[in-house]
């Protein structure tokens, strides 16, 4: 038992060492378009599956009612919630079209687009960042591993350069994180609470 959560430990911290020594630059231009976004109105389109799925609705938790401060909501929405219109894509069409059906109904140019995929290629996170292109959303993904085909198919990847799949959660997760306080204090200020 020692030795598992020793290596958990290393593992989790060694791929937000590696995530933050190679991607800092991505996640302050991700930030600066959430940022952008917000201001001009528009909304954060955010989708994954399982554990990203739980990520995507954690993080538009967290913009819509708070992060660390207390603000006006910040328009998100977490394309993995409504399980009427998921099982209706998935049992008409595919389970890849899923996030891409939501995107084509509710994008609209100047929103962004947020897939998150710890393989970069889990298809139905493709297929929704093509039709976020196709609409003129910025894209933008969170992935693991050698990003897969993610990586060169958003405008922009955090790609977390790790094989083991829970510290790329992991680090996913401090990232989504960030993201909210980076956006936060830049709209609002630093608050208390």
């Amino acid at each position: 038992m020692d030795r598992l959560i020793s290596e958990s430990l290393q593992h989790s911290i060694a791929a937000k060492q590696a995530l933050a020594a190679t991607q800092m630059a991505a996640i302050k231009q991700l930030a600066q378009w959430m940022i952008d976004t917000i201001k001009r109105g528009n909304k954060l389109l955010i989708f994954g599956n399982g554990g990203s799925a739980a990520d995507a609705q954690h993080m538009a938790a967290e913009f819509v009612n708070r992060f660390m401060i207390d603000r006006p909501p910040l328009a998100a929405i977490a394309l993995t919630t409504d399980s009427s219109i998921l099982t209706s894509i998935g049992n008409d069409f595919s389970f890849d079209d899923i996030f891409s059906k939501q995107i084509l109904a509710l994008g609209k140019e100047g929103d962004l687009a947020l897939g998150i995929s710890t393989s970069g290629n889990s298809p139905n996170v493709i297929k929704a960042v093509e039709a976020a292109k196709s609409l003129g959303l910025q894209t933008a993904v969170l992935t693991g591993k050698d990003g897969g085909r993610l990586i060169g198919l958003a405008d922009l990847t955090i790609n977390v350069p790790s094989h083991v799949t829970p510290a790329i959660q992991e680090a996913h997760l401090w990232v989504e994180h960030l993201l909210c306080q980076i956006v936060d204090e830049a709209l609002y200020g630093r608050g208390v609470s």
